[in-house]
């Protein structure tokens, strides 16, 4: 009788209404932050990428090493975030079309 009792209450509350709306709101409160966290890596990405391709641009050129990692760890993930703009029309349109030396 008491293991009935207890299954009853447990799957009572499990079906409740206010147990899935607070877990919904627990969801939903994540995913507010990840897109806070998202938009601000965008920012600190976007502002990264135009403070490099200005030093790139002005120089004139660019360093095969310094390209690979500009792209792989900042342009990239850019991109793959959702950033556009005028970050990626400094990239495509100058800084894609810069010399790329090597290293002696």
């Amino acid at each position: 009788m008491t293991a009935e009792l207890i299954i009853s209450i447990v799957c009572a509350t499990v079906a409740s209404s206010g147990l899935w709306s607070f877990v919904l709101y627990l969801i939903q409160k994540k995913d507010k932050q990840k897109d806070a966290l998202t938009r601000l890596m965008l920012g600190l990405a976007h502002e990264k990428i135009m403070e490099l391709s200005a030093v790139y641009i002005e120089r004139g050129y660019i360093m095969e090493d310094e390209y690979s990692d500009f792209m792989k760890y900042f342009y990239g993930p850019y991109k793959e975030l959702g950033g556009d703009g005028s970050a990626e029309r400094v990239v495509e349109n100058k800084v894609k079309k810069l010399d790329i030396r090597i290293r002696s």
